[in-house]
């Protein structure tokens, strides 16, 4: 049976290779993401001002969205001008760019591989040249490194996207004069002056006690993902939410066992000692807009903000879960993927209550573990470079799950599943996950977990091409697995981590085999949005 396997898997291989040969089917890759509407969403209890303020979160996300095409590629218009093909023109809009971000190769002739800084940095600098810049500010999340005479230089944002960032600030200035919620005009100066100046720290600290608003506005540089070079430059993106008042009290429920989940992390009891603010919450919400990053590519079905440190401390974190994109993915591709992909006996066990609840608890890991390093090295992000944010998704997905088949396990959750449906669920979850590809801190994360999984046979590749899955085993992979992700970033420790990624970051002849069963059967990777 193995040697079947085993030459079968070869067979194919060799046909994905020929095919990779042939002239891209750019109609094919946008089939890849299921469109989405996102309809217009009920304002019945929200006032004339919060109409209007809504009106303005968009616009503001629209200018965002400008930013962000600079950062990525450059002026859109010589891009998507010059195509032909609608189909072409919609996969550059969806990608931003003519890079695909499921496996990083060019879909439009004459645009070679992409750039693993996007345009944050030179494209002629040298890792050695950037080492001996002793500019403090070149790592930075809110700077540029450009060239000026010759020499490298630091642009901060605020001056690079001066014009974009102008405009913003004058939206969100109206949005503060209409609205008439105090918290919210609060937070909307502080991210004027955030955006003025580069320092979200305040802002940050308004978002977190802005809890009485019925709506929402994440905006500015968010997350690292583009900056492949050294993983420290931000990306502008922007979510317009509207908040779920009756499921948000059910979750904000978890917000008092924060130190709890905290405590019960595996491993060494050092390796997670940060300690959250105790003003975390956990809001539920449907996304209406988005803009920049937030609207690249796949879509994430959840948030756990803000970055800044300083404010995690002092007051924690804030968990927002998208009810309407869950919804979207697990009906359009999680539970497709384990249906196709899984054994029959674990298929009833796939289950749309789990997925949501791991998606809760992933979120909530995020604020979890360590943020400072434990031996001196500074932040795991400083210490950890470019594979920080690799490890940061890898664990937030393992010890998500984990924590959340415990609290399933010992009937600490009011929807009715266990923890066969929690690890069934992240599984085929997983399995579909891993189509996100190796040229994103995401795919490459979920590829990781994919492979410690087969690795330590928690999950095993069969003859009919579908899965078994040992729940024994994938529920001690998932302890062991989330307490040396722990280890690594409370330590620092580049070297392990690095050995990690080269041993388990790239997708293997089952996955590649997944990938072709789940194209013939038209399963798309994921999603895109259409508005109302």
């Amino acid at each position: 049976m193995k040697n079947n396997n085993k030459w079968g898997l070869i067979a194919l291989a060799a046909f994905i290779s020929c095919t990779t040969q042939q002239q891209v089917d750019v109609e094919r890759l946008v089939d890849n993401y299921a469109q989405v509407t996102i309809p217009a969403p009920d304002l019945s209890g929200i006032t004339d001002n919060g109409k209007e303020v809504l009106k303005l979160y968009r616009m503001a996300a629209d200018e965002v969205d400008k930013i962000y095409w600079q950062q990525y590629f450059g002026d859109p218009e010589t891009l998507l001008g010059p195509l032909d093909r609608e189909a072409e023109k919609l996969y550059a809009s969806i990608n931003y760019g003519p890079w695909d971000r499921i496996d990083g190769k060019t879909f439009i002739p004459g645009y070679g591989n992409k750039p693993a800084g996007a345009r944050f940095y030179p494209s002629d600098m040298s890792a050695a040249e950037f080492e001996v810049f002793s500019d403090p500010a070149k790592l930075s999340p809110y700077t540029l490194i450009v060239r000026e005479n010759g020499a490298l230089k630091t642009l901060w944002y605020h001056d690079a996207y001066k014009e974009s960032l102008g405009k913003i600030e004058s939206i969100l200035g109206r949005a503060a004069d209409v609205t008439i919620k105090e918290s919210v005009r609060n937070y909307l100066l502080k991210m004027i002056d955030g955006l003025k100046t580069d320092d979200y720290y305040e802002s940050s600290k308004a978002w977190l006690e802005m809890n009485d608003s019925k709506m929402d506005l994440v905006i500015g540089p968010i997350e690292a993902a583009d900056d492949a070079l050294y993983g420290t430059k931000a990306s502008y993106g922007a979510y317009v939410l509207l908040k779920n008042l009756k499921r948000t009290e059910e979750l904000n429920a978890l917000s008092t066992k924060l130190e709890d989940f905290q405590n019960m992390l595996p491993g060494d009891p050092a390796n997670h000692a940060f300690v959250p603010g105790t003003h975390s919450d956990i809001f539920s919400c449907n996304v209406l807009y988005c803009g920049g990053y937030t609207n690249a590519g796949y879509k994430v079905i959840g948030i756990n903000f803000p970055y800044d440190t300083r404010a995690q401390e002092e007051l924690g974190t804030r968990t927002i879960i998208f009810d309407n994109i869950i919804r979207e993915k697990f009906n359009r591709t999680v539970y497709p993927v384990g249906k196709t992909l899984l054994e029959d006996v674990y298929q009833p066990h796939v289950d749309a209550s789990a997925f949501y609840w791991i998606i809760v608890f992933r979120e909530i890991a995020k604020g979890l573990g360590v943020k400072e390093t434990v031996t001196g090295k500074g932040t795991v992000a400083e210490a950890l470079g470019s594979e920080a944010l690799i490890f940061e998704k890898a664990k937030s997905n393992v010890l998500g799950t984990w924590l959340c088949a415990r609290q399933a396990d010992d009937y600490e959750i009011s929807a009715i599943f266990g923890k066969e449906e929690v690890l069934s669920t992240f599984v085929a979850n997983t399995l579909r996950s891993v189509r996100f590809g190796a040229k994103d801190p995401t795919g490459v994360a979920n590829i990781l977990v994919y492979n410690y999984l087969l690795n330590n046979k928690a999950i095993v590749w069969n003859a009919s091409g579908r899965y078994s899955i040992d729940y024994g085993k994938t529920w001690s992979s998932l302890e062991a697995l989330g307490a040396e992700i722990l280890r690594i970033q409370a330590h620092g420790d580049i070297e392990t981590a690095r050995e990690y990624i080269s041993k388990y970051g790239t997708p293997g002849l089952e996955s590649q085999s997944d990938k072709r069963v789940l194209e013939k059967a038209g399963i798309p990777v994921d999603i895109r949005f259409k508005y109302e």
